[in-house]
């Protein structure tokens, strides 16, 4: 059986190539669609397919062996970011909702797999997709802001990462092979016995025809009924904190922070490498992400089990960012980073520990169905807050040019 250790180090690598292009996109909405439309419209897109995916998943998920699911983990994702380099709009469009779909089943398919590799293999996740914010938007940062690399290379390099999915296959061959087995069959929540206890006997192909297919139907009606059962238990203590967390973060992300402008000219101090807008924003996805990751590895030093009050935090987040935005209190960006920084401190925390209570707590026999079910809370509030910040961010830009301060219009 894998090391503890080992499990870790390639949870982490895939927690990172997992989420990498998710983040580069969204750090690339202000380049995708320009200062004249919503960032949220990207947000919408790379989140919309994931969410259906997971969403549909408890009803079918289990028919698919982890294997098959990299393979196709590594086409989504590669091709996705071709398209999306292209520049394009409707390229970039389809790109963009192939890297989402390639996202959502990724994390349902390595949340699943903690199942089997406990605490090491959840912990190397967490902190996995932490680290691929910030090495994503660090290095769209870096390759665009700094070193004025164009926008489609940068964009092209990200194409690559998806092929270190193969290290999937050198994990404990045992290990893996129990979990292909395990997922397939047990997690489906079937009771395949009553098929092998009937008494077999000659009958009538066609006679059987119509009870056959009655009997499908029920099955097919029971399993969704049961799943839906299922998924009813999980919304209290763990999918509502999450989603609520998630509304309140990307509001802020795609609906206020593009908005969160200081003027670039000589009588204002600022970082050396804002030389336009659009730097601005960048940097503050980069700063967010930090603080994912930061929070997002923390699952191994402490655990959070009242989630609500992440969420009430991250609320008192959105109302200071939105007041900022509004009346500009605060003339230098410096708080505006530091609160940006804190926001993802809290994302990352209620992420992690909503899943670690997940295994601390669920019965085994429903922890793996658990764990794939509630991965769909995050992209449930992500969805909200993209249509929410469609309407937000042109409201608080109209605001500012109408007060003189017409930056959010400008690249």
């Amino acid at each position: 059986m894998a090391s503890d250790s080992l499990v870790f180090r390639y949870f982490w690598i895939f927690g990172l190539i997992n989420n990498v292009l998710y983040v580069v996109i969204l750090s690339a909405a202000a380049d995708i669609v320009g200062p004249g439309l919503p960032k949220a419209l990207v947000l919408l897109l790379d989140i919309l397919p994931a969410f259906v995916l997971k969403l549909t998943a408890p009803f079918f998920i289990h028919k698919s062996a982890h294997r098959h699911r990299i393979a196709v983990l590594i086409g989504l994702s590669c091709v996705g970011m071709v398209l999306v380099a292209g520049r394009k709009l409707s390229a970039c469009v389809a790109g963009i909702i192939l890297a989402s779909l390639s996202s959502g089943l990724g994390e349902l398919t390595f949340l699943q797999l903690t199942h089997y590799y406990q605490q090491p293999g959840l912990n190397g996740w967490s902190s996995g997709t932490g680290g691929a914010g910030l090495f994503g938007s660090g290095m769209y940062m870096l390759l665009t802001s700094i070193l004025k690399v164009p926008v489609n290379l940068s964009l092209l390099l990200f194409s690559v990462l998806p092929f270190a999915f193969l290290l999937y296959f050198r994990l404990d061959k045992q290990q893996h092979m129990y979990a292909n087995v395990e997922n397939d069959y047990a997690s489906a929540g079937f009771d395949f016995t009553s098929s092998t206890t009937e008494t077999e006997m000659p009958v009538d192909d066609s006679a059987s025809a119509p009870h056959i297919e009655r009997n499908k139907w029920t099955a097919m009606k029971s399993h969704v009924s049961g799943t839906l059962l299922r998924i009813k238990g999980l919304v209290v203590p763990y999918m509502l904190p999450l989603s609520v967390v998630y509304l309140f973060e990307y509001m802020i992300n795609q609906g206020v922070s593009p908005t969160l402008l200081f003027p670039l000219d000589e009588k204002h101090s600022h970082p050396f490498f804002f030389h336009k807008y659009r730097d601005i924003y960048v940097t503050y996805g980069t700063l967010y992400q930090l603080g994912v990751f930061i929070s997002r590895s923390s699952g191994s030093l402490l655990q959070i089990r009242r989630l609500y009050i992440l969420a009430i935090l991250q609320g008192l987040n959105l109302a200071l960012a939105i007041s900022q935005s509004w009346f500009y209190v605060v003339r230098s960006v410096y708080p505006v980073m530091f609160l940006i920084f804190f926001e993802g401190l809290l994302g990352g925390a209620s992420y992690v520990h909503t899943f670690k209570n997940i295994i601390h707590d669920v019965d085994i026999s429903e922890r793996e169905f658990s764990l794939g079910a509630v991965s769909m809370s995050d992209s449930f509030g992500v969805l909200l807050a993209a249509f929410a910040g469609i309407a937000l961010e042109p409201r608080l830009c109209s605001h500012q040019v109408d007060t003189g301060r017409p930056w959010c219009l400008k690249e």
